[in-house]
């Protein structure tokens, strides 16, 4: 059975070239996100990261860079290690005059192991929903330093 996919939106006050580099630079990206050893906004690119489970479990997530369109869109495959399943993560960015609106999808949740509570739909909004606060709560930084 399909499910809907996640869905969260945020709008940031920063101007979109400054949120994509948020997005596509590893040095960036580990400030709000997942401290990743190589990121690179190329299709193609494949990248992995641990995560921690609500109990203390481990999991590696590969990751495989499916859709790239420069200061507009970023999407990449969503996999674990030795799991079956297989998800997209979409990055959208609109820019509303100053600003930029943030759409984050994250569909193909239904794929995964749905006996293990880490993998439930609430845990991924959940999880998604603080990763977007860090995100634009480390924009906001970004530009009051700016202005500083």
């Amino acid at each position: 059975m399909k499910h809907d996919p996640i869905v969260i939106e945020e709008t940031i006050n920063a101007p979109v070239e400054k949120v994509w580099q948020a997005i596509t630079d590893k040095n960036k990206m580990k400030q709000w996100y997942f401290d990743l050893k190589q990121f690179n906004p190329a299709v193609g690119f494949e990248f992995r990261f641990s995560g921690t489970g609500r109990q203390g479990e481990k999991y590696m997530h590969r990751c495989r860079v499916t859709e790239v369109v420069e200061n507009k869109k970023l999407q990449y495959s969503w996999q674990y290690e030795n799991l079956n399943g297989y998800s997209l993560v979409t990055f959208e960015l609109f820019k509303e005059g100053k600003q930029t609106r943030v759409k984050l999808t994250h569909e193909g949740l239904e794929t995964f192991p749905q006996n293990n509570p880490d993998f439930a739909l609430e845990s991924f909004a959940g999880a998604w929903t603080h990763i977007m606060s860090k995100l634009e709560h480390y924009m906001s930084t970004q530009i009051n330093i700016a202005k500083n």
